[in-house]
């Protein structure tokens, strides 16, 4: 696999459209801080890390839905690939439909939303868009 944070997304993204309420990632480190960062900002309903008897372990993920079956992501958006990474300075961290959305960023200070990062003035590379 060439890209796992973008096959991380698409695993929510087409859990989401099936009406999935529970969904099982394989896991790694940045997964984890991105699924740590979505319940944070109230994207998913909750999150537990299992190990199984390989080393890597899942994520089982809790999706959230609001009235109606709505589901609280409406869209998940891979801005930085292997192939072309986009890195930003503090002074210019993006803002996803003003202010509405969240940038989640990898920065030094760990993995962060564009609100964070603009607070503790540290740039870095934008993993995704999620509003």
């Amino acid at each position: 696999m060439t890209d796992p944070i973008a096959d991380y997304l698409t695993r929510l993204r087409n859990a989401i459209k099936a009406k999935h309420k529970v969904i099982d990632v394989p896991a790694s480190n940045i997964k984890k801080e991105l699924t740590k960062v979505l319940f944070d900002k109230g994207y998913i309903l909750n999150y537990k890390f299992e190990d199984t008897t390989n080393h890597q372990g899942n994520i089982k993920i809790a999706l959230k839905y609001g009235e109606d079956n709505k589901p609280a992501i409406y869209n998940l958006e891979r801005i930085s690939k292997p192939g072309l990474r986009k890195y930003v300075q503090s002074d210019s961290l993006p803002r996803v439909l003003n202010g509405l959305g969240v940038a989640i960023m990898s920065t030094s200070k760990g993995v962060v939303t564009d609100k964070e990062a603009r607070d503790m003035q540290v740039g870095g590379e934008v993993l995704c868009y999620v509003y």
